[in-house]
């Protein structure tokens, strides 16, 4: 077997032996489609399949369904693999209304997902916390649908789950101003699922693997966002992607043992805060964005004591980038710049050269050390 087929992000998830599952995003896209479908054909499609972002066109069986003269709904029980997700077996559910011409796509929450309160997130405060991929993939799947039946493609989407206010109490939600219940995530579509040891034994393979086929530059990203910024950036194979997840100190410490002459750590300007603060696992449930931290990183890139005291209070670390942009204060380099140090303290002077990037959540880089 040739090493580009023992290499690379898909080669890691093979390598753990877990199985993969569906994220509530791809959930409510799948009710959603089975809902519109059959208030325009008055049959609902089951098992209905959606096409993800990557490809992946999954079927999902329905496990409710519901027409009336107001509208059409349908429910898909979430299945996470093995990933322990707090939403495994939830039920994920749609109902699709007709709107007048011109209306366009409108999302609201229905019981058990949540509403945005605070700044700081990728969504207005008063919107349902439905994130910008899921309802990007809503959006698509209705035009196909009114596109295959000459509809208008005009609708309301009421997104809920059942017992979801509950279930969110076990998530940072109430933390982050989204009250009521869960957010509808996902951007890929695909829960991918970390035991940890079985995903940091695939990261040494990884590597192992790239030093077998004489790669010199590797990338440790946190998902496929970074994995996306990182191609563009350096055009790099496969096989010298290495999926970290949450893991970082699992990268340097094995690369610290078996160095290559370049790694590049690629991942969210949160996650990479938490890093650059001295956390090794950026995982929520093990550390958090301090942001009295990058209140004081942003003071050593000239933010005054005004804007040093809105930032440690932000509701989150995009917040606080936002906050600085605006000042023309360079936070996100300032934090790229302090995880390479941290970085290179985990290397203990291995012959490592690492550079740092530091994305938004539309894997635009917002910052570089």
């Amino acid at each position: 077997m040739n090493a580009e087929a023992q290499g690379g992000r898909s080669a890691q998830l093979k390598h753990t032996g877990l199985r993969p599952g569906w994220t509530t995003g791809a959930c409510a896209t799948a009710a959603t489609t089975a809902a519109y479908t059959a208030l325009l054909t008055g049959d609902f499609p089951d098992p209905v399949s959606i096409t993800l972002p990557k490809g992946q066109t999954p079927a999902f069986a329905l496990a409710v369904e519901e027409l009336t003269t107001e509208g059409a709904s349908a429910g898909v029980v979430k299945d996470a693999g093995d990933d322990p997700d707090v939403t495994h077996g939830a039920l994920v559910r749609s109902t699709v209304r007709k709107l007048p011409p011109g209306s366009g796509v409108v999302f609201r929450a229905g019981p058990g997902v949540g509403t945005v309160t605070l700044p700081g997130l990728p969504l207005e405060v008063g919107e349902p916390a439905v994130n910008p991929v899921p309802r990007r993939l809503m959006r698509e799947h209705v035009e196909r649908v009114a596109a295959a039946h000459g509809a208008a493609g005009d609708v309301e989407i009421t997104v809920s789950v059942d017992h979801g206010e509950e279930i969110a109490r076990s998530t940072w939600n109430g933390r982050l101003g989204i009250l009521g219940g869960l957010s509808i995530l996902g951007t890929t579509g695909v829960v991918v699922p970390y035991s940890c040891s079985a995903w940091i034994d695939s990261i040494r393979r990884g590597v192992d693997v790239a030093r077998a086929a004489g790669l010199t530059h590797v990338a440790g990203c946190t998902g496929s966002t970074s994995e996306r910024t990182v191609r563009a950036e350096y055009d790099l194979p496969d096989i010298a992607l290495l999926d970290m997840g949450d893991f970082a100190g699992a990268v340097l410490k094995y690369v610290r043992r078996h160095p290559v002459d370049r790694l590049t750590i690629c991942g969210g300007f949160a996650k990479l805060s938490k890093l650059a603060a001295g956390h090794l696992d950026l995982h929520s449930a093990r550390s958090q964005v301090d942001k009295s931290f990058l209140a004081g990183l942003a003071r050593t890139g000239g933010a005054d004591e005004d804007l040093a005291a809105r930032i440690a209070t932000a509701n989150t670390g995009l917040e606080a980038l936002r906050l600085c942009e605006a000042a023309g204060v360079p936070l996100g380099d300032l934090v790229a710049a302090r995880a390479r140090e941290e970085a290179l303290t985990v290397l203990r002077g291995a012959p490592v050269a690492v550079d740092v990037l530091c994305i938004d959540r539309a894997g635009v880089v917002v910052g570089g050390g």
